[in-house]
Order: structure tokens, then sequence, then C-alpha cells
């Protein structure tokens, strides 16, 4: 990366579970000085604080004039009104997903970070998945594709529904891979341990003729992260938690038969810690002034076929 040798001056909003990681990522990133962490939980944010040897913080406002860029890992119902102070002053925002609580919300983050210059970064984590980097040039023409995200119950996230919590991770790797507007939606869900959606299917077809099938559930027994993308050349499936590929791809046809033969690779893509991968786009966006991986349009449109699935499945909810 070449950049001017200047560390950028970075701080996390909210170090519970998720934002402790963006934390201890900065931390020994050589091009970042990590000014600080904010949280509510004053015994949390100073246990983080001290043990990257940084500042603790009470209120995101101490850092309007310390840092140039920020990870807000704040509960959703908070992402916008963080977000927006710190892109009206001109500080480069990665936001955790869900994007917003709204779509309306997501349109302004983004509308503020054009009009300021500021790059905006929605944290859709499986998007560097090692899996799923080493098959970026390869899966050009999907047709097909079918995925599962399951787990079993934790009480975390839940103040947002299956939807924004899991499959959301799924409807943007999929809008990323086809690449064409959505035509329609159709899904159903059910609560069964929160008030929530805690299963959900959706169905989901293009415009240009591909056809989704997403399956996300936090009630199940066995977990699951897999994804299955079928194109005329070859069938992809991809295990997200085991970090591997397997790929299916028709060679010439069999002299008996006179059908193609299909022929197996699997494929162990060299490791790498995602979440780390993702912060460095970060910084690297904005050292360089290139645009990152994951854009706020990224996180917007996502937010959008999440919405219509949860809109779908209101009728089914406590």
């Amino acid at each position: 990366m070449a950049t001017s040798g200047k560390k950028l001056d970075v701080g996390v909003i909210g170090v519970g579970y998720f934002g402790k990681f963006h934390a201890e990522k900065y931390a020994r990133n050589p091009h970042v000085n990590l000014v600080g962490v904010v949280d509510v939980d004053g015994e949390r944010g100073r246990e983080v604080a001290e043990k990257h040897n940084t500042q603790y913080f009470t209120d995101p406002a101490l850092l309007f004039d310390k840092v140039k860029a920020v990870s807000i890992a704040v509960p959703t119902s908070l992402h916008y009104a963080v977000a927006q102070e710190f892109l009206q002053r001109g500080i480069h925002v990665l936001i955790e997903k869900p994007m917003t609580v709204t779509v309306d919300e997501a349109r302004t983050l983004i509308d503020v970070a054009q009009s300021k210059g500021c790059v905006l970064q929605v944290g859709h984590l499986e998007r560097f998945n090692p899996a799923l980097y080493a098959l970026r040039e390869t899966l050009t023409n999907p047709r097909f594709i079918e995925s599962h995200r399951l787990q079993s119950f934790i009480e975390r996230a839940t103040d947002v529904d299956v939807i924004m919590d899991l499959m959301i991770h799924d409807i943007d790797v999929i809008l990323n891979l086809v690449k064409s507007d959505v035509k329609e939606v159709r899904a159903n869900g059910v609560p069964v341990i929160t008030p929530r959606i805690d299963i959900a299917n959706a169905r989901i077809t293009f415009v240009n003729g591909c056809v989704a099938n997403v399956t996300a559930s936090r009630v199940s027994l066995k977990a699951m992260r897999k994804i299955r993308i079928f194109q005329p050349d070859a069938y992809f499936s991809i295990d997200f938690a085991k970090r591997s590929v397997s790929i299916h791809r028709k060679i010439s046809s069999s002299e008996v038969s006179g059908f193609p033969k299909i022929v197996e690779e699997k494929i162990s893509p060299p490791e790498h810690d995602s979440l780390e991968v993702e912060l460095q786009a970060f910084v690297t966006a904005i050292l360089t002034g290139t645009t990152p991986l994951v854009t706020g349009e990224d996180g917007l449109k996502a937010l959008e076929v999440a919405k219509e699935i949860k809109t779908q499945t209101a009728a089914y909810q406590t």
C-alpha cells in the first residue's frame, strides 16, 4: 500500500462483542494509530482501552477533533445518529451491518458521505471470507443460488430479527455476485424463541433470470454457513465456516453416454483474518483515495431487500 507513511488516527465506537475485535485489529495495524474507544459500559471500555494501550472516552463527541476515521459497532438503532455526526465533520466511517434501521437513513448517510468526501464502508464481513475472496474472478454468471445460515440461539443481537442479524450477510453476498436488479421477493418466517422472526426463508428473483433461495435460522441445533452457486460452466459449494470451496465442472462428453463428465476440484484458499482484511481495506481506501470493497450503496441495496423480506414476514411475527 503506497502511503505517505503517516498513521491514520482511528477510534472505535462501541467495544462490546464485536467492537472489541475492531479495537484489537486496529491496535496492531502498522498504518493505524488507535486514538481511543467509546462505550457506555465504563468498565468494559476501560478494560479494552487498557489492553490496547489507548484511551477510553465516555462520549463519541470527545473524538470529533481527535480522529480521521471511526468504526461504529453500537446497536443498530444508534447507527444512523452516530455515523451522521462523524460524517458531517468529514470523518470516514466503517459501520457494522445492518447499515441502519431504515432505508431513508441509509440514503442520508450515503449523501452526507459523498458531500463531505468521506469513505463510508459497511461491515459485511462475509465478503472478506477467504473462501469467497478466492473466487472473485471465477463467479461470473450465477443462474441459481442456494444459501443456508443456521445457528443455535444465543442471547445476542436480539434487538433485531434473524433477517437483519444473519440473513443480511447472504443477501449482500448474493447481490454482489448476481449484479442485476431484483425483480421479485417472496418470503415467510416464524418467531420461535423471541417475539421477532427467528427463522426465515426468501426466494429472490432477479431481472436477468437468476433465482436465489435464502434460509436463515438462529434456532437450529446444528450450525451451518454454506452457499451453493450454479452457473453454466460450473457449480460452486462454499462453506464459510470451514473456509473451503468445492468446484464441479463439466468436461468433454463421455464416449458411452454422450453426456458431459463432471469433475470435482476442492480448494483450500490461503487463510487470512477476515476482519483484519476488512479493516485494512477501509484504511487503504482512506489513505489511497480509492473505493472500498463494500460501499454504502452496497449496504443500502442489502438493506432494501432485507426490508422487503421483513415486510413479507411481518404477518407471522408475534
